[in-house]
């Protein structure tokens, strides 16, 4: 191979490193950006965190009080939900960069493939974590209150000498809260994905209808373990999940199967379908 040869190849690998550090630095900016302005709101974006919890001890008579059990964290706290919220904000730019970067190595019928499944992912997962937030994390944080000991409402003050009984109450950590609602409703995030992960798929031809079906037994199973893992351990809270989850999995084989029949008929139009019959002869 001459030397002339490896400057014409080396060439446009320089060009898509240029492209992808282009790319990476406006993604960076937005999400520095973001960061910056989630953070200025860090107490709004808590306060309205905080609502499931302080609705679930309201209607057990008690204050909503988190406290600070470390000194610094109150600062971490923020730092979170800067960096957490930051990329939630700043996600559109960022896969509008990673669309940029691949759509011009795409055919066009690839890239009318593909857009649609960029626009629902992150239309999915704010369904996924709204859904959480909405009717999982009341039923969840009422269920975790309901482990309180003696009369929390009146505190020590009511302890009976002859009982003995101590008074256990809940008194959250700031830090400990955000961690379990951003795990709850990240998972819940994650789970509504399902039906864009596996139509891309169908899309790719990785998968087909007929073997989602087939498994279909096996991914019940997969459900119910996921639910039981995400949810807290009462029966209702992972009823609910399955419920929500199922549907999605039968919706992503209904989906699968129509792209397949579109593509049959694409292909029969072209006279390149096969039937499984004359491939077997």
């Amino acid at each position: 191979m001459t030397a002339d040869h490896i400057d014409e190849t080396a060439a446009p690998l320089i060009e898509h490193l240029a492209e992808l550090r282009t790319r990476i630095l406006y993604a960076l900016s937005a999400y520095v950006v973001a960061v910056v302005l989630c953070y200025i709101v860090w107490h709004p974006v808590f306060t309205f965190l905080t609502h499931p919890i302080c609705e679930a001890l309201s209607a057990r008579g008690q204050a909503c009080q988190l406290s600070l059990i470390k000194l610094q964290e109150g600062f971490f706290v923020a730092i979170n939900i800067a960096m957490l919220g930051g990329f939630a904000l700043a996600f559109p730019m960022i896969g509008f960069q990673l669309w940029r970067f691949v759509a011009p190595g795409l055919y066009r019928n690839e890239k009318r493939a593909f857009l649609p499944f960029l626009i629902a992912s992150p239309v999915m997962f704010f369904l996924g974590a709204a859904f959480c937030y909405y009717i999982i994390l009341p039923m969840a944080f009422s269920f975790f209150l309901g482990f309180q000991m003696g009369d929390v409402v009146a505190g020590a003050d009511a302890t009976d000498p002859a009982n003995q009984m101590a008074v256990i109450g809940f008194t959250g950590s700031m830090e400990e809260y955000l961690k379990l609602t951003t795990k709850f409703v990240m998972a819940f995030g994650i789970c509504f994905q399902m039906p864009v992960a596996l139509t891309l798929l169908g899309k790719a031809g990785l998968v087909s209808a007929q073997a989602l079906a087939s498994v279909r037994k096996y991914a019940v199973v997969a459900m119910l373990t996921v639910s039981a893992i995400v949810t807290p351990p009462d029966v209702m809270s992972q009823v609910i999940m399955f419920a929500v989850i199922y549907p999605l999995y039968e919706g992503s084989i209904f989906l699968v199967r129509r792209i397949e029949k579109k593509r049959e008929a694409q292909m029969r139009a072209e006279g390149t379908w096969i039937d499984d019959e004359d491939d077997a002869e």
